[in-house]
């Protein structure tokens, strides 16, 4: 049996979050980096080359363990933080040079938003990368979201989640998983990043898969089992 995949332990989840779509058209909401791209070489090479520009160090092998928070939360780490605003948009213009053609697609990333497709359903990617970068990858390696919304983080994220009427959000991060829960979706966290399964099972997340290869089997799972019947008032 592939633990991965066993759903969280913990208090029951409310019904109205895991009930499954399975009477309406699905929208399942995916992160971007580390849960559908592989940004790790393209994000290195852009802050080798922002360091190599400003003359101050960066750790870009550190860097790249920790994906996830806002940009300005890495930059934080290595500029004093009046020059954190304007280091981010130095990043963000060098940012189509060099991180987008090294970026790969993350196993199974262009099947699950197949599988999403398959169902009827909309697949909207809702991320904190800069939205006009995050549309860049996506183009680059023919990702054909349905919506893309950047620039949104852990909780925040659940405003765009609300307003796409996402049923589940999937993310690698503890902050997709805080996402998620705020937005009332279902959880699935994706153990491909740097959070790894049981931390995410203890963030809260309702389903924890190895990668996003597991993610087609899980969701035919999820659309096709019994809605449950509303509780008697």
């Amino acid at each position: 049996m592939n633990t991965s995949q066993t759903p969280r332990t913990g208090p029951t989840t409310p019904t109205s979050r895991t009930a499954p779509a399975s009477s309406r058209t699905p929208t399942v909401g995916f992160d971007l980096d580390m849960t559908l791209i592989d940004s790790r070489p393209g994000i290195h090479a852009c802050y080798t080359e922002l360091s190599a520009l400003t003359g101050t160090f960066v750790d870009a092998d550190l860097a790249v363990t920790r994906l996830g928070p806002p940009l300005e939360t890495e930059l934080a780490h290595w500029f004093p933080e009046e020059r954190v605003a304007e280091i981010a948009d130095v990043y963000r213009e060098l940012y189509p040079r060099f991180a987008v053609a090294p970026t790969t697609a993350m196993p199974g990333a262009r099947e699950a938003v197949d599988a999403v497709r398959a169902a009827g359903g909309r697949a909207v990617v809702v991320t904190a990368k800069y939205e006009p970068n995050a549309k860049l990858h996506l183009a680059h390696l023919g990702i054909d979201a349905d919506a893309v919304i950047g620039g949104l983080w852990a909780e925040a994220k659940a405003e765009a989640l609300r307003a796409q009427e996402a049923h589940v959000y999937v993310g690698d991060h503890v902050g997709d998983v805080l996402g998620a829960r705020r937005a009332g979706a279902l959880s699935v966290g994706v153990a491909s990043g740097p959070c790894p399964a049981e931390e995410l099972r203890e963030a809260g997340a309702d389903v924890v898969l190895a990668d996003l290869s597991e993610f087609p089997g899980w969701l035919a799972g999820y659309l096709s089992a019994p809605t449950p019947e509303p509780e008697a008032a």
